[in-house]
């Protein structure tokens, strides 16, 4: 090889040389088809690379371009991407890691934050809230209604009312073996009412005060031809501070919840209570009766004709 030759082939070392040959080799698919057909043509081939080579002003080894043929027939400098597989499919993965990573963490928490949620909070409630609901069915309840019945019996001074709070409790029991707990608080609900109701202590006297009418009458819509008598009374305990009660309106067939209403009574009290009114502006005998704890109904102290008005 001459010293120009050397010259020219200094600036590329011999690695590079080869692979360049392979990819002009590459880019000349027509000469390497038609000279590489045979292997006794690899000299004219060498030949023709050489004069590539000049053309450009490059001076090549022979070696080296042997070399170069031998590298493109045996694929060397040549990428062959990998089988599909899984492990390729975990490399690429991996490699694009930065594109998808960020959104799939993201979703990743998303769905761990919502089964914690789920999984470790909001289940737990539910099984709690079932729990205690079948707690207060099976026990709970039950249990008021034993002792509001006890209550009830240990206080009571009429039959009337052991008998009313033992079909109570009764019902509200097995309202509770039924899961039904709105049936079972009502019949918690009425025990409580008619405990309270044994525990009133009032009295019924006939109002006598200037701005309050002491009785009056009426005509009832369903017999214009009778008359009917009321005389104006209120209940006071004890301490003589007013007392509301459910008041059924016999003209309305409402009940209402009073401090003051009307008790029907014959004409004779009626108008034995405008005589002492009359009298001296005081009704004396003012007392109409009693609710004494320990009973349910008030123990009237004149005769009443059983009915009542709330509004007149």
């Amino acid at each position: 090889m001459s010293d120009a030759t050397a010259k020219a082939a200094a600036p590329l070392d011999e690695v590079m040389l080869a692979m360049d040959v392979v990819d002009t080799l590459r880019h000349r698919q027509d000469l390497v088809t038609r000279e590489l057909d045979g292997a006794a043509r690899e000299k004219q081939l060498i030949e023709k690379l050489r004069s590539v080579y000049h053309q450009q002003g490059i001076e090549v080894p022979d070696h080296i371009l042997k070399e170069g043929v031998a590298a493109l027939a045996e694929s060397r400098f040549t990428y062959e991407p990998p089988a599909p597989g899984l492990g390729t499919t975990l490399a690429r993965l991996y490699v694009g890691r930065k594109v998808w990573g960020r959104p799939v963490a993201a979703v990743l928490l998303a769905l761990a934050v919502v089964g914690v949620g789920y999984f470790g909070v909001w289940q737990p409630i539910q099984r709690g809230q079932v729990e205690q609901a079948r707690i207060e069915l099976t026990e709970t309840l039950p249990a008021q209604m034993d002792a509001l019945f006890q209550t009830i019996y240990d206080e009571t001074k009429v039959q009337v009312a052991v008998t009313q709070a033992e079909a109570l409790a009764s019902r509200g029991k097995a309202f509770a073996a039924e899961g039904n707990r709105e049936g079972a608080e009502d019949s918690i609900a009425r025990l409580t009412t008619l405990r309270d109701t044994l525990r009133q202590e009032y009295s019924l006297r006939v109002v006598n005060r200037e701005d309050v009418q002491s009785g009056f009458w009426t005509f009832p819509e369903v017999n214009t031809d009778a008359t009917n008598y009321y005389i104006v009374v209120e209940a006071l305990n004890p301490d003589g501070e007013p007392v509301s009660l459910p008041i059924l309106n016999e003209e309305t067939g409402q009940t209402e919840t009073v401090s003051m209403w009307g008790v029907r009574v014959s004409e004779d009290i009626y108008n034995s209570v405008a005589a002492d009114k009359q009298d001296d502006g005081i009704i004396q005998s003012n007392l109409v009766g009693r609710k004494s704890s320990g009973f349910l109904d008030v123990q009237y102290a004149v005769p009443v004709m059983g009915g009542a008005v709330t509004q007149w």
